[in-house]
C-alpha cells in the first residue's frame, strides 16, 4: 500500500520543545521549583500549554527533562576498583547537579517523587536519585574493600552530604579542597577493620 500524501496543514514547531525547556530552566533558576507551572512556563516560553501537556503529562515530567536533560544524571558503570568508581561516581553526581537548574529542582522533584509512590513510579524516582548506582558501585567492588558490616545507605547518605555541602555552600566560602578528598574519606569509612 503506498504511502498517502501528507495533508497540508501547518509545519510542525521544532523549537516547542527547546523553548518550553529553556522558560523552564530560567523559572526554576529565578523563581523556585513551586513557581514553576505549566502556566508560567508558557506564558514565559510563548507556548500554549496545550502544547505542552502534548508533550509532558505534567510539570514534574517538564521539570524532570529540564533539570536533568540525560536519561539518568547518574550513569556510571562499574569497573571493580572502588577508588576509581568513586571518583567518577562523585565527578559525575557534582557536574550533575552543580547547574542551577538541577539544584532548583531536585529537593522538589524528591520531596514529590516520596509523596507520590504510585506503581511503577520509581522509574521517575530514579532520574534523579544516585542511590542505585552507589549500590552497584559497591556490589562490584572487591570483597575485601567493602566491609559488610557498613549499611551502604548510611554511607550514601553522608557521601551525599558532603558533596551537597560541596555544590550548595561552600560555592560561597573560601574552603576549596579536591574531590579526592572525599573520595578517599569514603574508601576509609567502607574498609574493613584492620583493612
Amino acid at each position: 500500500m503506498a504511502d498517502s500524501p501528507r495533508r497540508p496543514g501547518r509545519p510542525v514547531d521544532t523549537s516547542i520543545n527547546e523553548r518550553a525547556l529553556a522558560a523552564t530552566r530560567a523559572l526554576l533558576v529565578d523563581s523556585g521549583f513551586e513557581a514553576t507551572t505549566i502556566q508560567a512556563v508558557a506564558a514565559h516560553s510563548g507556548v500554549h500549554a496545550s502544547a505542552i501537556y502534548r508533550r509532558w503529562p505534567s510539570r514534574i515530567e517538564l521539570i524532570e527533562e529540564a533539570a536533568f536533560p540525560a536519561p539518568r544524571p547518574m550513569n556510571v558503570t562499574p569497573t571493580g576498583d572502588l577508588r576509581r568508581d568513586l571518583r567518577r561516581f562523585i565527578r559525575g553526581y557534582v557536574a550533575a547537579f552543580s547547574k542551577p537548574e538541577a539544584r532548583a529542582a531536585a529537593a522538589g522533584l524528591l520531596a514529590h517523587h516520596q509523596t507520590s509512590r504510585a506503581p511503577g513510579q520509581p522509574e521517575g524516582y530514579l532520574r534523579v536519585s544516585a542511590r542505585p548506582q552507589f549500590h552497584q558501585i559497591l556490589r562490584a567492588a572487591p570483597e575485601d574493600s567493602v566491609d559488610p558490616a557498613v549499611d551502604p545507605d548510611d554511607v550514601f547518605d553522608m557521601l551525599i552530604g558532603g558533596i551537597w555541602t560541596r555544590i550548595g555552600i561552600l560555592t560561597v566560602t573560601s574552603r576549596r579542597r579536591p574531590l579526592e578528598a572525599i573520595v578517599e574519606m569514603t574508601v576509609r569509612i567502607l574498609r574493613p577493620c584492620g583493612g
